[in-house]
C-alpha cells in the first residue's frame, strides 16, 4: 500500500536504505489501526531503551515475545475463562499483536510482567569491528618512502629452482 508521502526521490539517491523506506511506508499504512495495547518507549541512555506495554489481565503464559532479525513481535492470547458470569467486562481481553522495527544491533535483553505492565529491556550492542576507530597517519610499517631502498641499476636475476 502506498503512503501519502512519495519516497521515490530518496530511494534513487540513498543506497542501502530500502528497508528504512519500506518500514516508513508500512507504518504509515498501519499506524492508525494499531493502537492496542498502549505502550511507552523510554530512552534510558544512548544505548539502552525500555518498552512498557499495558497488558492488564494477561498472565505471563498468555504473552509471547519473539525477536527475529530486526523485528520484535509481542502477541497476547487470553485463555478461555469458565465459571464467571460477568455483568460488565471493561478490561480488554482481546488478542493482540504489537510489532516493533528494531535498528541494527539492538538486542532484547530481558522482559518482566508485573502489575499489568510488560517491560522489555533493549540494548544497542555495536560490534567492535563496526565502531569508529582512529587511523594514525603513517602508522603502517614498511610503507614509508624513506624506508624503501630501490637499486635501479642492479640487474638481479632470480635463479630458477629445479
Amino acid at each position: 500500500m502506498r503512503s501519502a508521502f512519495d519516497f521515490a526521490p530518496f530511494r534513487r539517491s540513498a543506497v542501502g536504505f530500502d528497508r528504512l523506506f519500506d518500514t516508513l511506508e508500512s507504518s504509515a499504512a498501519t499506524g492508525a489501526q494499531e493502537n492496542y495495547p498502549p505502550f511507552d518507549l523510554i530512552r534510558l541512555d544512548d544505548n539502552r531503551f525500555r518498552i512498557e506495554i499495558a497488558v492488564a489481565g494477561f498472565k505471563p503464559n498468555e504473552v509471547e515475545i519473539t525477536s527475529h532479525q530486526n523485528s520484535l513481535i509481542i502477541r497476547g492470547q487470553k485463555s478461555e475463562e469458565t465459571g464467571s458470569d460477568y455483568i460488565h467486562r471493561g478490561i480488554a481481553t482481546r488478542s493482540f499483536e504489537r510489532r516493533f522495527a528494531l535498528a541494527d544491533h539492538i538486542q532484547v535483553t530481558g522482559a518482566d510482567l508485573r502489575d499489568g505492565m510488560l517491560s522489555l529491556e533493549l540494548v544497542r550492542e555495536i560490534p567492535e569491528a563496526m565502531k569508529p576507530r582512529k587511523i594514525e597517519i603513517g602508522g603502517a610499517a614498511g610503507n614509508h618512502p624513506q624506508q624503501r631502498t630501490i637499486n635501479a641499476n642492479a640487474d638481479e636475476r632470480v635463479p630458477e629452482h629445479a
